[in-house]
């Protein structure tokens, strides 16, 4: 008589998931909860901005307001909003220092909140950037912008977002005085080559674990060359080339993130990476491509919790 085998019954590790998020309300956390909750977890939004730190006797604690969350789940995904960066990123070192894996390091999150310090790595790693320079001298403007070329120059705020704080200055005259206020204001730009071939355009590439999930192009309106989809860009489907791709996936890995969106533009000299965000918003990804990118961080994160306590 033969032996029957039956079919492997697969099994899935149900989790509690922390969504460090400031508000529930926003597309993002909401696609992400939808679709945990559909693949059976527990997911609870936590506002990292409400959450404290107890450090000496014994193992260090989090808190949410008064409520002891410290061994409440095997994964958190941070979406860390820009202005609250050093306490998010604080509250999840302190999660990974507990054990619990998250889908961006802490240290990866202020790496890539700061456009030179991740400019700084990746020229380091030898992937392609646009020429930069970054300075606090007031007393030699017109030569650093002779440095980078002459104008147009692209001045950008070091922790601006959404392109908040990119300005092109196409004259001389125009890019001195921008540069010397915010030099007076004491606050910390970084000065870019324009690249004119991009025509307003880039590249969002969205990166999760050690694979490319999604890509777009976003092209801005007539008369702006910032082309985020908060600016108004228009978003759709693009097909990259396999140098984008590895530029995509070096850049995440190098910063420490396992969830990224890169930027990139196309340049007569290839591919160059502008910046990584480390919280990239889902609804433009999602609608220009179609593609489930939430499902996606939520079994990034099936693949990687803690054990059971």
């Amino acid at each position: 008589m033969n032996d029957i085998k039956e079919p492997k019954t697969l099994t899935r590790t149900f989790m509690d998931i922390g969504l460090l998020s400031q508000s529930a309300a926003v597309y993002s956390t909401k696609r992400i909860v939808e679709e945990a909750e559909q693949l059976g977890h527990y997911i609870e939004v936590i506002d990292h901005t409400k959450c404290s730190v107890k450090l000496g006797s014994g193992k260090p604690k989090i808190y949410l307001e008064d409520e002891n969350i410290t061994d409440e789940f095997d994964a958190i995904i941070p979406r860390i909003g820009a202005k609250v960066t050093r306490h998010g990123a604080s509250i999840v070192k302190q999660f990974e220092l507990n054990g619990v894996f998250s889908t961006a390091r802490a240290l990866g999150i202020i790496r890539a909140r700061n456009k030179v310090r991740t400019l700084q790595i990746m020229s380091h790693r030898q992937i392609p950037i646009p020429e930069t320079l970054f300075s606090i001298n007031p007393d030699n403007i017109e030569e650093q912008i002779k440095i980078l070329g002459g104008t147009p120059v692209v001045i950008k705020l070091q922790e601006g977002t959404h392109g908040l704080g990119v300005i092109l200055a196409e004259t001389k005259k125009s890019a001195k005085s921008i540069i010397d206020t915010f030099y007076k204001m004491d606050t910390s730009i970084l000065l870019q080559k324009f690249i004119s071939e991009a025509n307003g355009e880039d590249i969002r590439i969205f990166v999760v674990g050690d694979r490319v999930i999604a890509s777009m192009k976003r092209t801005s309106p007539v008369e702006e060359f910032r082309s985020n989809v908060h600016r108004g860009a228009e978003a759709t489907s693009v097909k990259i080339t396999e140098k984008e791709k590895h530029i995509a996936l070096e850049a995440a890995k190098n910063l420490g993130l396992g969830v990224a969106g890169v930027d990139l533009i196309r340049s007569s000299k290839g591919p160059l990476l502008l910046e990584v965000n480390a919280s990239p918003g889902l609804h433009g990804i999602e609608t220009a491509t179609g593609i489930n990118v939430a499902r996606e961080i939520v079994q990034f994160a099936e693949k990687n919790p803690r054990k059971k306590r």
